[in-house]
């Protein structure tokens, strides 16, 4: 480093550590606290009185957002009650490849004057020791960049405005102001990602978890090309600029030891694997209004910059750790909340509630419904543990696709517990009977999708199934009804929507009706059956079940009542667009056609079953109905063996003579081309079979061949 350099370092550093220290050391504000977005939800001046939880509530979640639990154990009450703390808040593996050294120290010197609101607090003195011990931190941290590089995508920044305000962004962080309408609830501040370069902001928006495994910022399944996009909307006014200094590489050794010795290891990883070895005394044992919780913080302990109420709650909190609180803190933790309604908390509130929005005209009949998730009152009675695991950290698990705010992912280790906790707290005392076995009255659902369709109660009115949208409003779809809902809570629907679901538009359709709990039974069995069964009447349409082999790319083989071809016909359809039908019972082809293929509808629409027709042209008839009558009898079918690419051959012996019969088309399409190998000995006058064009094949052992074209 240059001498001159060397003295414009010093003094800019000089001056950066006056003014923010000069910042810091002012009285705590509730506009430069730390910000928990539950903690601001629940003392917010729009909630009512009745719906804010006791002190101690707000500040057992302020002990654990706070992350006090890092350090000092928590009690066994405030372990029940929480989320299990995550070993690590950040992940700073690769944080030199998000923020340059200045900016470190910066941060490392005053993290609420550079993100005001933040959860990380002042935690060195302004004394020239601890000043080096930063300078020496900034050097080593800047210099953990990481081995892979992000990809870089050019952001749209009025589609990132779009998504931001759209996808669910808003409900923690802060929405664009409306018409004057300002947000009551204080946001989760971003100033800090603002800085990152802007692939890396976009990697960061789309894997949240990576970096920040504790969850609080959870996924929302953005694209790459959604995240450069966010990413762009959030850098719109540019990245500060600030003084570029150079790191020094004699200081990394000292940063790399002292990260580890002054607990920086408690919250954050730098990769080396080294844990939080400190022994502090537990929560417990800490005194109210002591340390961290007293009103001029002393120097060398962290400094969170705690306004006074939330000191009152904090000291609320340790004075009640023995004390069993009822309702997890996870949902405040995890801010489900901001989303969701509970018990008469949570929920949007005003000055964001227009950015959930719908993306489907038809959800707007719904009302709230329509645009607004789900309230969580009794879901633990609703939803199967497995599909409350696809919600929370699986994903796939929505079924609401009209909506634009999507359901976040939290990660597995931070949320496992709620599933469980959901379903025993709203176990429902009164136990329903509910037969779901598809045996008693109900074998195969047929009864249920008569009652779905049109022609039964008009379920399809609202609901959606297997892809098809509803006939009107656009509703929940019932393709994954029995993998999601309870089928006690099924019935329980069914029979009494209003007091299941309070709110629900579903009418009560089954009052009065003698047979309401088979019949719900019955469409339990056809909804797990769906996929075996056609279309409900009214989602039924033409053109449905056509069989299109070219859209498959491999050969169909399909089994049904086939004109000119018998009750138990085998039909053969190829991509290459001519088709064939073999009959079993007689052993021979019996039809070949051209075009498309065929149409299953018939299979279902009718019990009587009437044969189906070849929907193509140039149909040709290989064997007369008498002969194919006359022939059965004297060859016994074996079934068919299928090759690599889906192309069957029929297997069927005639007398002792054992016949491997296969047709595929030519390439082109004109031509179907038979081969046929015979093995074995036969009886005289047996040891023939039908040719495709005119009269019949002599089997004499070997292979035979023959072309039938158009």
């Amino acid at each position: 480093m240059t001498p001159l350099l060397s003295r414009v370092t010093k003094i800019w550093r000089l001056m950066s550590v006056v003014c923010l220290l000069a910042a810091a050391s002012g009285s705590a504000t509730a506009a430069d606290s730390p910000v928990v977005f539950g903690y601001e939800q629940m003392r917010s001046p729009q909630t009512a009185d009745a719906q804010r939880p006791a002190d101690s509530t707000a500040g057992r979640l302020l002990l654990m957002e706070l992350r006090c639990v890092a350090c000092h154990a928590p009690s066994d009450s405030l372990k029940a009650q929480s989320a299990p703390p995550s070993p690590v808040a950040v992940d700073l593996s690769e944080v030199g490849a998000r923020l340059g050294v200045d900016a470190l120290r910066e941060w490392l010197l005053s993290p609420s004057s550079v993100k005001p609101g933040t959860t990380m607090p002042a935690c060195f003195a302004p004394g020239d020791a601890d000043r080096n011990t930063v300078d020496a931190l900034a050097s080593y941290l800047s210099s953990l960049q990481g081995s892979q590089p992000p990809q870089s995508l050019a952001g749209d920044r009025e589609r990132g405005r779009e998504l931001y305000h759209s996808v669910g962004c808003v409900a923690c962080h802060a929405p664009e102001p409306r018409e004057g309408v300002v947000a009551a609830v204080r946001s989760v501040p971003i100033a800090l990602g603002k800085r990152y370069p802007a692939a890396v902001l976009a990697q960061f928006l789309q894997e949240p978890l990576r970096l920040r495994p504790h969850g609080r910022m959870p996924s929302l399944n953005l694209s790459a090309q959604e995240a450069a996009d966010v990413s762009a909307y959030l850098q719109r006014d540019g990245v500060p600029s600030a003084p570029s200094t150079p790191a020094q590489p004699e200081l990394r050794e000292l940063g790399r030891k002292a990260f580890a010795e002054r607990g920086c290891v408690a919250c954050h990883s730098d990769g080396s694997g080294v844990a939080h070895s400190k022994t502090v005394a537990p929560l417990t044992a800490l005194r109210v209004g002591k340390g961290c919780l007293s009103e001029s913080v002393p120097a060398g302990v962290p400094n969170y910059q705690l306004d006074p109420a939330q000191r009152q709650a904090l000291n609320g909190a340790l004075a009640s750790l023995s004390e069993n609180a009822g309702g997890p803190l996870a949902l405040m933790q995890f801010n489900c909340l901001a989303c969701h309604v509970r018990d008469g908390r949570g929920g949007p509130e005003v000055a964001r509630l227009p950015f959930f929005t719908a993306n489907d005209p038809g959800a707007e009949s719904l009302g709230e419904l329509g645009h607004l998730p789900p309230r969580l009152d009794g879901v633990g009675a609703k939803l199967t543990s497995p599909w409350m695991a696809k919600m929370l950290w699986e994903g796939n698990g929505g079924v609401r696709p009209y909506l634009n705010t999507r359901m976040p992912l939290f990660g597995r280790a931070n949320v496992e517990t709620l599933p469980a906790w959901f379903t025993e707290t709203d176990r429902n005392p009164t136990p329903v009977d509910m037969d779901v076995s598809g045996v008693h009255g109900h074998q195969r659902g047929t009864i249920g999708r008569q009652l779905v369709g049109t022609k039964g109660l008009s379920c399809v009115s609202c609901h959606g199934i297997l892809g098809r949208k509803s006939m009107g409003p656009t509703v929940l779809h019932l393709t994954h009804a029995t993998e999601r809902l309870q089928p006690e809570y099924f019935k329980r629907l069914l029979l009494n929507p209003q007091q299941t679901q309070p709110g629900t538009l579903m009418p009560p359709l089954f009052t009065g009706r003698k047979n309401a709990d088979n019949e719900i039974e019955s469409i339990w069995t056809y909804l797990r059956e769906a996929v075996a069964h056609p279309l409900p009447e009214g989602l039924l349409s033409e053109g449905d079940f056509e069989l299109k082999p070219k859209e498959a790319g491999r050969p169909i083989v399909f089994r049904s009542f086939i004109e000119g071809a018998g009750t138990h016909a085998i039909a053969v359809g190829f991509p290459e667009g001519v088709h064939i039908c073999f009959d079993p019972v007689a052993c021979r082809w019996t039809v070949a056609w051209k075009g498309r293929f065929l149409d299953a509808l018939n299979n279902w629409k009718e019990r009587s079953m009437p044969p189906i027709a070849p929907l193509g042209e140039h149909v040709r008839l290989l064997v007369p109905e008498n002969e194919r009558a006359a022939a059965a009898g004297v060859r016994q079918f074996l079934g068919y063996k299928l090759d690599g690419r889906g192309v069957p051959t029929m297997l069927y012996r005639v007398g002792t003579l054992q016949v491997e019969d296969r047709v595929e088309p030519s390439a082109d399409g004109g031509a179907l081309s038979r081969s046929v190998r015979t093995a074995g000995g036969a009886a005289e006058g047996e040891a023939h079979v039908p040719s495709l064009v005119a009269g019949e094949l002599q089997l004499s052992g070997g292979k035979q061949d023959e072309v039938l074209s158009w």
